[in-house]
């Protein structure tokens, strides 16, 4: 009797771990707004570097996501771009306004969880770019790093 209720026990115990583990996958799906104020303290207390914190970053998203994909679509004053990321590493084309206004060019990506974070890498032209999304209390923070340096951007839902 005492062995089967030890074993339930350790049977509960891995049960409650999955769920928890489970429950760590992150789901930022919704509408963000830039917070502006909130990403320019961030660059100024040296939470970033390299090219200014706004580049690019600004601006409302809406968010969808689930257990195999990613999918950001951004509102600007020339309309509305979409990218689509695939969650198992595996490659993912997007396309991607090219510099300076330039033509819109394609580019590759690949996407995948790392514990509570979404870590995407992509290859351009120009080089590399790796953005990671995470949660930080009640923002949606995204991440940049490129060979010119790096930029958080602070996204607060629905404001």
């Amino acid at each position: 009797m005492k062995r089967a209720v030890a074993v339930c026990g350790a049977v509960a115990m891995l049960l409650v771990a999955a769920s928890a583990f489970a429950q760590a996958k992150p789901n930022f799906s919704g509408k963000w707004m830039a917070d502006a104020e909130k990403t320019a303290a961030a660059m100024a207390g040296g939470g970033g570097g390299g090219r200014g914190g706004g580049r690019g970053g600004g601006g409302a998203l809406t968010i969808t996501m689930d257990a195999t994909m990613l999918k950001i679509e951004r509102e600007n004053p020339n309309g509305t771009t979409s990218q689509t990321y695939k969650l198992d590493g595996s490659e993912s084309k997007n396309m991607q306004a090219g510099r300076g206004g330039g033509e819109p060019m394609e580019v590759v990506s690949h996407a995948k969880l790392d514990g509570a974070k979404v870590v995407i890498t992509t290859t351009t032209a120009n080089g590399e770019q790796v953005s990671s999304w995470y949660m930080d209390g009640d923002w949606l923070v995204s991440e940049r790093t490129t060979q010119n340096g790096a930029q958080k951007t602070y996204y607060k839902k629905g404001m």
